[in-house]
């Protein structure tokens, strides 16, 4: 009979690396610059984003800002979301009620949740963040990419989320939730 050696942990991670992380395990990683989120207690780590991801970000940011209404407010990454214990996701833009937010983070799902594309999170925002959104009954989730340029809107019907806008280039996006805004996706990456 063999005998089953012990597994080597690295003593220097702050927690075990054979279970579910929480979200007491993300608050003990050190502020090392990079951007961590925690989705079904899986740590995921992006690099950071290109120039033309944080053009698209801004712009949206400026646009989304300059409408916003005074009861709700607008961020951008990082900034926490905290879903659940074992979730929580930095979405490139959220658009949530002021009341919501906590010096820390926003303990639910936002009213607009919005991730620009990048080649390494691609998978993860169109499908991953996508479920685990819809899961927690965020009103709208946003995806625009770049490549082509393109916006992509998704609105919460009877609990999954429906596609309610497709557009490209210079077409125009008449968006009302979670308030009125126009968005053309070429204006983004300009």
């Amino acid at each position: 009979m063999t005998s089953v050696e012990p597994i080597e942990t690295d003593q220097s991670l702050p927690w075990a690396p054979f279970r579910a992380l929480t979200r007491a395990d993300l608050d003990l990683i050190p502020n090392d610059g990079h951007r961590y989120e925690l989705v079904d207690g899986v740590l995921i780590m992006t690099p950071a984003p290109s120039w033309r991801h944080q053009l698209a970000v801004g712009k949206l940011l400026y646009r989304l800002m300059d409408v916003c209404p005074p009861e709700l407010c607008v961020l951008t990454a990082p900034f926490d979301v905290a879903i659940s214990d074992d979730t929580v996701m930095q979405p490139d833009i959220l658009v949530a009620p002021r009341a919501d937010f906590t010096e820390r983070d926003l303990p639910k799902a936002p009213l607009l949740a919005v991730e620009v594309l990048s080649p390494s999170t691609r998978r993860i925002d169109t499908m991953l963040k996508f479920s685990r959104y819809e899961a927690a009954g965020c009103p709208s989730y946003w995806v625009v990419d770049t490549d082509t340029p393109s916006l992509v809107v998704w609105e919460m019907r009877d609990g999954a989320y429906a596609q309610v806008a497709k557009v490209s280039g210079d077409e125009i996006a008449r968006l009302t939730s979670p308030y009125d805004v126009e968005v053309v996706p070429a204006d983004l990456i300009v």
